[in-house]
């Protein structure tokens, strides 16, 4: 299986417009971060997860192949409004987006004219499909897990898939879902920066966190300008720990 990090970065992207501070300004690539991506590569599928205002951007840099499924998160924008940026890939076919039944009703009223009987004939060929936490879903013989984590107080989606799993935007998880994240190859999961968010896991929590899913390899991603020049804080990290940085590809 292969992961790639489509992006990394939080819902401002960085560097951040009209930002000066050392990160924002740094000429590591590492530090250049599009909103968060992630393509998973199988011999049965060829997997997103969300598709942000950055999915143009993120597919002219890799192969231009067959998405077989979209799996969203939630619905904010940083994560779900790329959709309409499908139409070149709908020569494919059509393309099924799975997601939760907030999602489902949030994309209905976005996007309309994605979802009606009769679209026009630029629109993307998409579909919606809604999942729920906990039951698994079968995509070209690749079985995959949603699971529920609290983005705040908003339930949101985490993905499970074989051996890895992917959760941004977390601040809280249920235990029925800690103990869905066991015996995990590649652990990949938000750290939004050092000082703590109302809203999602900063650094040190997601540490925690990540110790006691206890993957194999753990990488971070969905990080702010706040986190840090990438050379310095990947220093601090306990072992098997690593930030991620995009186009970043992890080999399962």
């Amino acid at each position: 299986m292969k992961i790639q990090i489509l992006g990394s970065g939080t819902s401002t992207g960085v560097p951040e417009i009209g930002c000066k501070c050392p990160v924002c300004l740094s000429n590591d690539p590492k530090d250049h971060r599009l909103r968060s991506s992630v393509m998973i590569e199988n011999k049965n599928s060829r997997i997103l997860i969300d598709c942000g205002p950055d999915f143009r951007q993120q597919m002219l840099r890799i192969p231009f192949e067959k998405i077989d499924a979209i799996l969203i998160t939630h619905e904010h924008y940083d994560h779900a409004s790329g959709l309409d940026d499908l139409r070149p890939f709908s020569r494919f076919g059509s393309i099924p987006i799975y997601a939760d039944a907030m999602v489902v009703k949030s994309l209905c009223v976005r996007m309309p004219y994605c979802f009606v009987e009769h679209t026009y004939p630029g629109a993307p060929k998409i579909y919606l499909e809604e999942v729920f936490p906990g039951c698994s879903f079968i995509v070209n013989q690749t079985k995959i897990l949603p699971l529920q984590v609290l983005h705040g107080k908003l339930p949101i989606l985490g993905y499970r898939i074989d051996n890895i799993a992917y959760i941004t935007d977390m601040l809280t998880a249920p235990e029925e879902t800690l103990h869905e994240l066991k015996d995990l190859d590649v652990l990949i999961i938000n750290a939004l920066r050092i000082d703590i968010h109302p809203t999602h896991q900063n650094l040190a929590q997601a540490i925690e966190v990540a110790k006691k899913i206890g993957a194999r390899r753990t990488y971070f991603i969905h990080m702010s300008h706040h986190i840090g020049l990438h050379r310095n804080i990947q220093e601090f990290l306990p072992t098997n720990m690593y930030f991620a940085w995009d186009g970043l590809v992890i080999d399962v």
